[in-house]
């Protein structure tokens, strides 16, 4: 097993590549053994005439006039590829950006079809999911429960979340956790709810297995990109 871990992030023009969005910056930071090595991997990208949607440019502040100029995957995709080649990803909800990086490849005609074909994975949120069940799991969450700061948070960007993963990373898995036991829900106010609640009545809807994995998904994506925590 490789002792070499890269952090990866991705802004993307939206949530769907199956929609046409496109990735727009790629961020990626090393880690030898237990330490961040200093050396970065970041590039903004030309989406090929795609627009940032307004919720993706609200959040990340980069403008389709900064893009013009960025290069095309295509163009970067052998160096990102060496960059990180043998080594295992850190991603915080891997589905997310494992199936944008590989819609790029293959808009790319790249030989590499699925990114891990040439590096293994390791999904935060899973494991953060089992170290705090129960609790927001969002990376500006958990990093912030595991005492992670230093960074300016008023915009994404793949490049600062890369950084800022890898600091939860090795706290994660390392470091010491605490359980945030303010996020207990409030018996007073669950009380309340209930009583209000006795006079109106419900109809219930039953969603099967399928349904309900989707919606999480969509939600797990939601908050990545908001660095939210979306329960609805």
């Amino acid at each position: 097993m490789s002792n070499r871990y890269i952090s990866f992030d991705t802004e993307t023009t939206g949530l769907d590549f199956n929609k046409g969005d496109r990735v727009v910056e790629i961020g990626a930071v090393e880690i030898l053994g237990r330490n961040k090595t200093g050396e970065l991997y970041q590039t903004y990208l030309n989406p090929d005439g795609k627009e940032m949607s307004e919720g993706a440019a609200e959040i990340t502040n980069i403008t389709n006039e900064q893009l013009k100029a960025a290069p095309k995957f295509k163009d970067i995709v052998n160096e990102f590829i060496e960059f990180v080649k043998g080594a295992e990803l850190i991603i915080h909800n891997a589905e997310f950006d494992i199936g944008f990086i590989n819609h790029e490849l293959k808009l790319a005609n790249h030989e590499v079809k699925d990114i891990r074909e040439i590096c293994t994975v390791f999904d935060t949120l899973i494991h953060a999911r089992k170290t705090f069940p129960g609790q927001r799991n969002n990376l500006n969450a958990l990093s912030m429960r595991l005492g992670i700061s230093g960074y300016d948070r008023t915009y994404h960007g793949a490049l600062l979340d890369a950084q800022i993963l890898a600091d939860t990373y090795l706290n994660l898995t390392g470091g010491q956790v605490t359980f945030d036991l303010s996020e207990e829900p409030k018996t007073e106010v669950k009380e309340e709810i209930v009583n209000q609640r006795e006079d109106i009545d419900f109809i219930n809807f039953a969603a099967d297995k399928d349904d309900i994995k989707e919606h999480e998904k969509f939600l797990d994506i939601l908050s990545k990109k908001t660095n939210k925590e979306v329960n609805w």
